[in-house]
């Protein structure tokens, strides 16, 4: 719900272990309601997302957390704190709040910081940082909950061309260890060069999902975006080029 105007009408998905979903649509499509929705920030009005078998409202929040981690450009955290606090307050749901930080928070933390590349940054306030590197200690945090499910809105958004690739590669890292992965991406051609598995989301309705040559090729998506899509083959690499052709639907 948007006020009192539904966003969704009848979305159904499922997400896989190790799973590289990436959620695409068109601006206010209803993408990052969604994934608050699957992260059990939002409500849904009907309908229930479930976990594991069970349903949202049947887990505590701390057990949630230590399942599920959304990671959105938004959540940058209190700008006093330090990048490497920022992080740890990914441990919170596994040590709930008077438990000391113990070995496994603290190896958990250095690997996240070590995966993002950021450990050079640890020591600094957040209030120092790039909107890139704040988007970057954001992940770090998400990846320290080491959760079975990673949300992530835009997130590739202000980064540079090179923390945008170690970013993918973080990514896959984590669903090569059996993390389901689901992304919303505005890059239509970089969300097909990344995801095995491409949702179009339109008018708040999933309008198509599967590989994403074939979403992006087809009739949902020309719809979605007023745009013709063609993929270009090119023998060195191992999926297409794309071109889009506004206006052609």
């Amino acid at each position: 719900m948007r006020g009192t105007r539904a966003v969704l009408h009848g979305v159904s998905l499922a997400l896989r272990a190790g799973e590289a979903v990436a959620l695409v649509g068109p601006n206010a499509a209803g993408k990052s309601t969604l994934v608050r929705v699957l992260s059990g920030l939002l409500r849904p009005r009907s309908g229930e997302v479930r976990l594991l078998d069970r349903g949202l409202g049947g887990w505590s929040r701390e057990a949630l957390a230590q399942l599920v981690a959304l990671v959105a450009p938004e959540d940058a955290g209190a700008s006093s704190l330090t990048v490497r606090d920022r992080v740890a307050l990914g441990r919170y749901p596994h040590r709930g709040p008077f438990r000391p930080f113990g070995d496994a928070d603290h190896a958990a933390v250095a690997r996240a910081l070590s995966q993002t590349g950021i450990e050079d940054l640890a020591g600094r306030p957040l209030a120092t940082l790039s909107a890139g590197e704040r988007q970057l200690a954001t992940l770090a945090r998400g990846l320290a909950q080491e959760p079975c499910v990673l949300l992530l809105d835009e997130p590739a958004a202000h980064l540079d061309i090179g923390h945008e690739l170690a970013l993918f590669r973080v990514l896959d890292e984590v669903r090569a260890r059996g993390v389901a992965v689901l992304a919303v991406i505005h890059d239509l051609a970089r969300a097909a060069r990344w995801a095995e598995r491409m949702v179009l989301i339109s008018g708040g309705r999933l309008t198509a999902d599967g590989h994403p040559d074939a979403v992006l090729q087809g009739p949902a998506a020309a719809e979605a975006f007023g745009v013709s899509v063609r993929a270009h083959a090119v023998p060195t690499l191992p999926s297409p080029l794309y071109s889009f052709e506004a206006g052609a639907k």
